[in-house]
């Protein structure tokens, strides 16, 4: 399946195109990370618990300065290094401000956008979106875990915000990243869409679902597509992956044979479930499904997924 995958990371999905040096070797120079911070190029992302806030401007830039950010409310103890951008070397920060999104929203000189808008709108380059979704992963992490899990004292932001330390217990705790796999299930010349209620009315996508300890990726996709509709599947190839900062997931996007046919919507996951030949999926991307079924949005693996399917691209 190598050729299949290298077709659908060659596609137009988000979050795939973050360039930036991470520097990774650095994150524990101090003195390194102070002067980055301090340069007049250095530009940071700034992050509400659920939106991105930008200098209102025709060509609005991913980041503010430092004076900038500081008056707004961040604080220089909670700066996350992302990395350098790899043709300039401009430094790229990102951090959290404690105002609200309404407050935020009334400033005449701010835009608030939740990612996900912004990837639909086409607001970035690919390599800002995937910079933005680095921010607002790393972000969350900090915003939810402040205190330490082993006795409840709060942390500190270490290594450049890449991870957190007690001082009270001298635990050190690590940002998350929660694989999921999505999967398209096939059998002969038909695909296996589901709906789950919160996505918006008339969207059909491909069925999904956490990765659990202890078990691979074929054994995730087999176990979340009977538990969801009572398929069994037999062959699953991983094709494909994405960064999903809602709030931190890895995509891991994989293509299944099934091995049998019977739909039963087993659990709460979905509220519709069915397979679909090549032609009403056609009818679902072109817009002229008669019941106005539809497929997601470009930017996710999903909809790479689907049409990688409908076009024999895996």
């Amino acid at each position: 399946m190598r050729a299949a995958a290298a077709s659908l990371q060659a596609m137009e999905m988000s979050f795939i195109a973050n360039t930036l040096d991470r520097q990774s070797e650095r994150r524990g120079n101090t003195a390194y990370l102070k002067t980055l911070l301090e340069r007049s190029d250095t530009r940071i992302v700034l992050s509400t618990d659920k939106t991105l806030v930008f200098e209102k401007s025709e060509n609005p830039h991913i980041g503010h300065t430092l004076t900038s950010a500081l008056k707004l409310g961040a604080s220089p103890d909670e700066m996350v290094f992302l990395g350098l951008r790899p043709d300039t070397g401009q430094p790229l920060f990102a951090t959290t401000l404690p105002r609200s999104d309404e407050e935020l929203s009334e400033h005449p000189d701010l835009l608030v956008q939740e990612l996900r808008n912004l990837a639909l709108q086409n607001a970035f380059s690919a390599e800002d979106l995937s910079a933005l979704a680095q921010a607002r992963a790393l972000i969350h992490w900090h915003r939810t875990h402040p205190m330490c899990s082993r006795c409840g004292a709060k942390t500190v932001m270490a290594e450049a915000g890449y991870r957190r330390d007690c001082p009270s217990c001298g635990a050190a705790h690590f940002p998350r990243t929660d694989p999921c796999v999505i999967m398209l299930i096939t059998h002969e010349d038909k695909a296996l869409l589901g709906r789950p209620a919160r996505l918006p009315e008339g969207v059909y996508t491909t069925l999904a679902g956490f990765m659990e300890p202890g078990e691979t990726i074929e054994d995730a996709v087999r176990r979340e597509v009977f538990e969801e509709s009572r398929i069994r599947v037999g062959d699953v190839s991983l094709v494909s992956n994405q960064p999903w900062p809602f709030p931190a997931n890895l995509m891991l996007g994989c293509i299944g044979t099934a091995t049998s046919l019977d739909i039963e919507i087993a659990d709460d996951e979905l509220e519709a479930c069915k397979w679909c030949d090549r032609a009403e999926v056609r009818q679902m991307l072109d817009g002229t499904h008669p019941e106005e079924h539809r497929i997601p949005p470009s930017i996710s693996i999903a909809y790479e997924l689907i049409t990688g399917w409908l076009e024999n691209r895996v």
